[in-house]
């Protein structure tokens, strides 16, 4: 069996939220205590989880209770807590776990760890995990981590790798968290591992060197290095930290819609503070689906878009069957428009990454007439998509919601007509063949070389491919 993971980040990544959807999904908390303490550094952590609901809806959070944080107390002479950055009386034992807020683990934790936590480089953390004598799998990735991290720290700040100081890219919790997420990953025996595109975020965090734009330089680097799709779900906060945006662009086979797979565990992390969204990493653990993907470019409603098209074509993945994923809709009524006009804005959203796009008639304000225009995309595509509504069209507001969709296993078979050959999208439940239906641009395009009508194609087109069957 081909054991596959897909990571679906609605409010970004951090290393605590992966432990705790590992967690959930059934990694015991004892076993990652047994085999972190194998690092060497057990007397500087505690590590517990805690049930919590995010949103009306529970998921497990992990907390890294460092041991400096643990004697720390707000009454101690010298020692200044902000009120701001304090969700709850037990503040000190969690400040380095606030996922959505100012602290990301490679950078918000640097003022705390400057003055009572152990700085290590890039060579003494792979020591320790070296020394440690982990599985094969969770040594191997764990270093591969952490060498993307200080890659990216260096790039940034314009120094070599291993130069790159420990409250970077080594603080204890974000040990924890690469090696603690490597372990779970390895315990659950997955093989390949996907993520979704990734939010944004915005405002800003404090760092060791100020206080620093979201996303973080570190972030972006990575993202750039790994062409990560990236969109604004509109939460103004850090949603994806240094270290789990390192987990990602290390193990991740591909980024995007989910793949084809048979799901069997869920696994879902909590990040620290309620968002407009519930704040959970959601792992999906399954076994990966056999399907063939639809041609790049191609809507849901079969339409494609031309490869002479005036409009650039992203490289937008067709969604996997028998899946649920995250989608973008926009939408906008409009009064004011050539229907000319409307269908040039069409083209416009196909080519920009949409999956859909149709209209439908309404009635306004003072009984005009006029259109609703829907598009549907991935949210990667939101910000493009919405740029050509505002473009080509009258609008001055743009609705925009995120939702869920079950897409079915689809095919694509090959028929032989006595025209020519075209193309049949197959759709199944499960073995159950719900809906056959031929190409609509090859069935048009053999019509106007043959000059036949389009729907005698379309019919020989399901004959042949129901003879066959």
């Amino acid at each position: 069996m081909n054991k596959i993971a897909y990571f679906d980040c609605p409010t970004g990544i951090a290393g605590d939220m992966c432990i705790g959807a590992l967690i959930h999904a059934g990694v015991p908390l004892e076993y990652l205590i047994e085999k972190l303490n194998l690092l060497g550094i057990s007397t500087e952590y505690q590590l517990r989880t805690e049930l919590v609901h995010r949103n009306t809806q529970q998921a497990t959070k992990f907390y890294v209770d460092l041991a400096a944080d643990l004697s720390l107390k707000p009454e101690n002479p010298g020692t200044e807590i902000d009120p701001s950055e304090t969700e709850s009386p037990t503040f000190d034992a969690r400040r380095h776990h606030h996922h959505g807020e100012e602290h990301s683990h490679s950078h918000g934790e640097a003022e705390a760890e400057i003055s009572h936590s152990h700085h290590r480089n890039l060579p003494e953390i792979e020591q320790i995990i070296v020394s440690a004598k982990l599985p094969p799998r969770v040594e191997a990735w764990s270093l591969a981590v952490f060498g993307k991290l200080a890659e990216a720290e260096g790039a940034v700040h314009g120094i070599a790798a291993s130069e790159v100081h420990f409250h970077e890219v080594g603080a204890t919790d974000a040990i924890i968290d690469i090696v603690g997420t490597c372990l779970g990953l390895d315990w659950l025996d997955i093989q390949e591992f996907y993520f979704s595109a990734m939010p944004t975020g915005a405002g800003t965090v404090k760092a060791a060197h100020g206080r620093l734009a979201v996303p973080t330089p570190a972030v972006m680097r990575l993202w750039e290095t790994h062409r990560v799709p990236v969109y604004s779900n509109g939460i103004d906060r850090e949603l994806c930290t240094p270290t789990g945006t390192a987990i990602a662009c290390t193990l991740a086979a591909s980024f995007g819609p989910p793949p084809s797979m048979q799901i069997q565990a869920i696994g879902l992390g909590a990040g620290s503070r309620n968002l407009a969204i519930p704040n959970i990493l959601r792992l999906w653990i399954g076994e990966k689906g056999v399907g063939e993907r639809g041609r790049v470019g191609e809507g849901e409603s079969g339409r494609k878009t031309a490869t002479n098209s005036p409009f650039p074509m992203p490289n937008a993945p067709f969604p996997m069957p028998n899946s649920i994923e995250t989608i973008t809709v926009l939408e906008t009524q409009i009064d004011d428009l050539s229907p000319q006009a409307i269908g040039y804005v069409f083209d416009a959203l196909f080519a920009a990454g949409a999956l859909d796009v149709f209209t439908a008639p309404i009635v306004m304000k003072k009984s005009r007439l006029g259109v609703l225009l829907t598009a549907i995309c991935h949210p990667e595509f939101e910000d493009a998509c919405e740029a050509v509504i505002f473009r080509e069209t009258t609008t001055l507001g743009i609705r925009i919601s995120t939702q869920q969709r079950t897409i079915l296993h689809r095919e694509i078979q090959t028929v032989k007509t006595e025209y020519g050959e075209v193309k049949i999208k197959v759709a199944k439940s499960g073995e159950t063949i719900v809906n056959v239906q031929p190409e609509y641009e090859d069935c048009a395009e053999i019509a106007r070389l043959k000059n036949i009508s389009w729907r005698e194609v379309h019919r020989l087109a399901l004959q042949s491919w129901y003879d066959r069957t």
